[in-house]
């Protein structure tokens, strides 16, 4: 493996790394309300167009790193819908007249 690929893979995991500390938050509180669904979405675009630029030129680097952040940011995406729909139902407390 070159210094480059190495350098690359590196990277690579820390930055993708960065993704799995809010995953498995949102996971594990199921609290969706404060994190935009903009931003993963976009972020999936483009790591998709970055996905398909390594392809192209069959960099492992690109295509690892940006192939594990779409799965991270994806779960998000889904997180956010499901979960978000779950704190927009009514609390059974508000019903209660005690």
């Amino acid at each position: 493996m070159t210094v480059d690929t190495s350098l690359g893979l590196l990277a690579g995991a820390i930055t993708s790394g960065a993704a799995i500390p809010q995953v498995l938050r949102t996971f594990r509180t199921k609290q969706v309300r404060d994190l935009s669904i903009w931003q993963p979405i976009l972020l999936d675009i483009g790591m998709s167009l970055w996905l398909a630029y390594g392809l192209l030129l069959n960099d492992l680097p690109l295509i690892a790193a940006n192939s594990f952040s779409i799965i991270c940011y994806s779960a998000l995406i889904v997180m956010k819908v499901r979960y978000g729909r779950e704190e927009d139902l009514p609390c059974r407390a508000e019903f209660d007249p005690e």
